[in-house]
């Protein structure tokens, strides 16, 4: 009964590792962005960590392995418990050491983490086991804990309970086999004394009150640190199976963050959308059909339906918690004027580029509001293969638009787009647009056609662009002139490398 009791505990304690590190992993993704670099990164100092901890635990007597046992499950548990609200309050509070406080946190953790199975396996060898069946059966629930985790994590944990309350749930687990494994194991300490054991189940029962109320106020917790991070009232915040949403709010500014970055300021998005969609769609009378590839604030179909002649606007979004949030909630319908609520509107939930394999018609303008290529999950939609698919879905005098990132603050990344799109077979006409939220912004337009000129008028009632504005939109000064750049695939993702080196050069 004992030897189940330890191969269960070695299940549990494999589950709440890996989710410590998966945690780790998400959180310093979604604050610092590049999630290949961030997820690399942390999991070679975990493993480095386990290691580590695996070889201390040979330091271990073996009259006191299962008492160490326990006591490091009570401190793996209250560290790993409140690994992702400390980080996040760190990053909030105090952003400067934030990359230390979070390798420090996960290289504690994993040397804890790599003491648990050593140990265990030692209380089972000390039980005369077959050192061939210790070996299967701990190793077996070992990675069947790592499997659980690994699918509960994308699927389950981080949607529906966000990183804080999967930190503290796995804590309560860790804490949870402490307690029940000095229960069960009360007899054989070490140092079994009613009072050795009285006081693991105390500080056990400590734990679990302090964890629990973590668990209990986690979006409290991280609504204040937000409030913090934003300034501004944070009048929404949701995690959705893809992204962090927040909300903010300051007297008639609404502001919308998606992992933090950034994504307008009701001040001032009117000068980004409309720059975004009037060059093309004014320069298209005959327009009927536009596909909106991201965007799904609803924001740049505000601007598209401005125009008579266009009969229907497909917007494809991946985040279905975004277009729900943008047509249900009245304050953010109101900034879209009820685009999303159009009768000529169909919104569609799907990836982008998978979405465009398929047979979805010819469109006369495609407008390509994706976020910036911050990572390979997003530079994908900014590659060679994307492009081509959205060629075979323009009509042969339609345009495309890709909002560009900023030609001043990262021009390699900008004139990568570019380059990118010609690679693709397109013709293009790059411009900028000042947007005070975010400074100088870009933008290209492409097409088949051989020449493209501005609209000399607007038949839409603008409040930014006009003959004169819009004329300028595609001048460059010198100090926006093209580098030399490499065209975005798949295989190497080019344009996320020039987009982390540009605007690391601007936070430093």
């Amino acid at each position: 009964m004992h030897d189940r009791i330890l191969i269960l505990s070695v299940f549990v304690v494999a589950s709440c590792g890996l989710a410590y590190e998966l945690v780790a992993g998400a959180l310093a993704s979604y604050l610092l962005g590049d999630s290949v670099l961030q997820f690399s990164s942390i999991i070679g100092c975990y493993l480095f960590a386990m290691g580590v901890g695996a070889h201390l635990s040979r330091y271990v007597k073996d009259e006191a392995v299962l008492a160490r046992f326990i006591d490091i499950e009570l401190a793996v548990g209250l560290l790993g418990g409140v690994s992702a609200t400390l980080l996040f309050l760190v990053f909030t509070w105090m952003s400067a050491p934030f990359r230390g406080v979070l390798y420090v946190v996960v290289f504690l953790v994993g040397v804890f983490v790599g003491m648990e199975i050593p140990l265990v396996m030692r209380v089972l060898n000390a039980r005369r086991a077959s050192f061939a069946e210790l070996v299967s059966r701990v190793l077996t629930f070992d990675y069947l804990g790592a499997l659980a985790v690994s699918l509960l994590f994308p699927l389950v944990l981080a949607p529906r309970l966000g990183l804080a309350r999967t930190a503290f749930l796995f804590g309560l687990l860790n804490v949870a086999v402490a307690l029940w494994t000095t229960w069960h194991f009360r007899r054989e300490l070490a140092d079994g004394s009613p009072r050795a054991v009285s006081g693991r189940v105390l500080r056990g029962g400590v734990l679990m009150i302090l964890l629990a109320g973590g668990l209990a106020l986690s979006d409290r917790i991280t609504r204040f640190a937000e409030q913090g991070l934003y300034g501004d009232t944070v009048v929404y915040a949701h995690s959705s199976d893809y992204q962090r949403m927040v909300v903010t709010r300051w007297k008639d500014d609404i502001r919308l963050y998606l992992n933090g970055n950034l994504q307008f300021s009701s001040q001032d998005e009117h000068r980004y959308h409309e720059a975004l969609v009037h060059p093309a769609l004014a320069s298209l009378p005959g327009a009927r059909r536009v596909l909106v590839l991201g965007g799904g604030d609803g924001l740049a179909v505000r601007e598209i339906l401005k125009y008579p002649q266009v009969e229907a606007v497909t917007l494809v979004d991946l985040d279905p918690d975004m277009t729900r949030l943008f047509s249900s909630a009245e304050p953010l319908a109101a900034l879209n004027r009820g685009a999303l609520r159009d009768a000529r509107v169909s919104v569609v939930n799907a990836d982008a580029g998978q979405w465009l394999e398929g047979d979805v018609g010819v469109f006369d303008l495609i407008v390509a509001d994706f976020p910036d290529p911050s990572n390979f999950a997003l530079g994908k939609l900014y590659s060679v293969p994307v492009y081509r698919l959205m060629s075979r879905h323009l009509a042969e005098g339609g345009l495309l638009v890709v909002q560009s990132t900023s030609p001043y603050f990262a021009p390699h990344a900008f004139w990568c787009v570019d380059a990118t799109l010609r690679e693709a077979g397109f013709n293009t006409w790059p411009y900028h647009a000042y947007v005070p939220s975010f400074g100088e912004w870009g933008f290209i337009l492409a097409g088949k056609r051989p020449a493209f000129n501005p609209p000399r008028r607007l038949p839409v009632p603008t409040r930014y662009l006009n003959a004169d504005t819009m004329a300028d939109l595609f001048r460059f000064p010198p100090d926006m002139d093209a580098p030399p750049v490499e065209p975005n695939r798949l295989n190497s993702q080019s344009l996320v490398h020039y987009f982390e080196q540009d605007w690391g050069r601007v936070i430093r």
